[in-house]
């Protein structure tokens, strides 16, 4: 069975994309009467400006709004969770389709990313990543985002786009609504080259969001024959909580707490930190000798004791639901830890947004000998992700940072990734002879 991606007429010839990046250029420098932005479709033209009346960056990468545990519980209770078979039957009708389909909510926050594995890890490093707000308020014009900002199925070419990260590519969005009360629910997007911005991917992308509807009202109105109205009615929603340690590039952690009533923060000992961070690093409990040694370098259970009911007394006044369980030491509910986030951007593919929230080392001025090994796990696996895949853009960014460097492979592979002209050769060269000249 052929792609429904493939074949496709290609919208936006080199002469119009020139023109309108021509355009984007004066409206960004303010110049709001150049004769080109006449030529742009009215659509974009006015997404533009408000993308530049609400002080939209033009580079920026989108802001990561759901941590893996918000994430996780948000989209499991989503309206949309229940019709993502029938959107990958009808949107991904093979796994290297050419294109990737995401799933947003009615925020413009993508809950669901799928699709050819090569074009999400591309699509993954201007932060097209589940989690992250692709609202006009958030990135400026983009399919997923202008649809939900006018309500209306929306494809945005290229140039179209007002962020230039994106402006490579191509997409088609539909915004989907609650069959009954015409509510927005979310957003599906298709991305890719100029294929999925085509007539033909509109007509899909629209009947995709169209059948989902009627799922939708076919699920309700079975639920509503087999279930008593007044059990529904009476049915309290679940509390949400979640939890979040910040480790990087800081001494003193910081817990984060948050919920439907909204967000805290306890700024906790270093001590505590390092203990706190090796239960929700090692997730299947450790006994009093491990814990020990992991935060001491040695097993001195005497000493480890007394600081854990300093711990306790702490979380119990700020986090009862974190208070470890003991036999062996273990959290008992979920905990997460920026660098678990980072470990799991790079795990999605989104380099640049991975690049960005790693903030500095784990616990930087730690000794404990399991942060010393987690930090190191970190460092390793950000910097081999970056090596194996990374754009040559995110390369020379994390080649800015204290481990890049003086990294001569970053470098050398940066170089060798540059256009020949490419003014950052030189800079890149001069780098990598002092990294390699022996000091006298």
């Amino acid at each position: 069975m052929p792609s429904p991606w493939s074949s496709r007429r290609d919208l936006s010839p080199q002469s119009s994309r020139l023109l309108i990046e021509r355009a984007h250029e004066e409206l960004v420098a303010g110049n709001i009467a150049d004769a080109r932005l006449a030529q742009v479709r009215p659509l974009v033209r006015e997404s533009w400006h408000r993308s530049v009346d609400g002080l939209v960056g033009v580079e920026g990468l989108p802001p990561l709004e759901l941590t893996d545990a918000e994430l996780e519980a948000y989209r499991s209770a989503h309206p949309l969770a229940g019709a993502m078979d029938m959107i990958r039957a009808l949107l991904l009708p093979e796994p290297d389709a050419g294109v990737v389909v995401a799933v947003g909510d009615a925020a413009g926050r993508l809950l669901w990313v799928e699709g050819d594995r090569h074009i999400r890890a591309l699509t993954g490093d201007m932060g097209f990543v589940a989690g992250t707000n692709w609202s006009e308020q958030a990135v400026g014009t983009s399919a997923p985002g202008t649809a939900l900002a006018l309500d209306r199925s929306v494809q945005i070419h290229g140039a179209e786009h007002f962020n230039r990260l994106v402006q490579p590519w191509s997409c088609t969005a539909a915004p989907v609504h609650d069959p009954e009360t015409r509510a927005l629910l979310g957003v599906i997007d298709v991305t890719g080259d100029a294929d999925a911005a085509s007539p033909q991917a509109q007509l899909l992308v629209d009947a995709t969001a169209r059948a989902i509807e009627a799922e939708l009202m076919v699920a309700r109105l079975r639920s509503r024959a087999a279930a008593p109205r007044l059990a529904r009615r009476h049915a309290a929603p679940p509390v949400r909580r979640t939890a979040t340690l910040r480790v990087l590039g800081r001494d003193r952690a910081l817990l984060e707490l948050g919920g439907d009533t909204g967000k805290s923060l306890t700024e906790l000992s270093a001590r505590h930190a390092e203990i706190l961070l090796m239960l929700a690093v090692h997730r299947q409990g450790l006994s009093a000798e491990q814990l020990a040694t992991l935060v001491y370098g040695e097993p001195a259970v005497e000493t480890l004791r007394p600081e854990l009911v300093r711990l306790r007394r702490v979380l119990e006044k700020t986090a009862p639901h974190l208070v470890p369980a003991s036999r062996p030491y273990r959290l008992t509910t979920d905990l997460e830890t920026d660098a678990h986030q980072v470990l799991s951007l790079l795990g999605r593919g989104a380099h640049r947004v991975a690049l960005a929230a790693s903030r500095g080392p784990v616990l930087p001025d730690s000794t404990a000998p399991g942060v010393e090994e987690f930090r190191d796990t970190v460092r390793t696996t950000l910097r081999d992700a970056l090596l194996a895949e990374a754009s040559v853009d995110v390369l020379l960014a994390y080649a800015e940072t204290s481990d890049g460097a003086d990294d001569v492979e970053v470098l050398r592979l940066a170089l060798s990734l540059l256009p020949a002209r490419s003014p950052k050769r030189s800079g890149l060269v001069a780098r990598i002879e002092r990294s390699e000249t022996p000091e006298p």
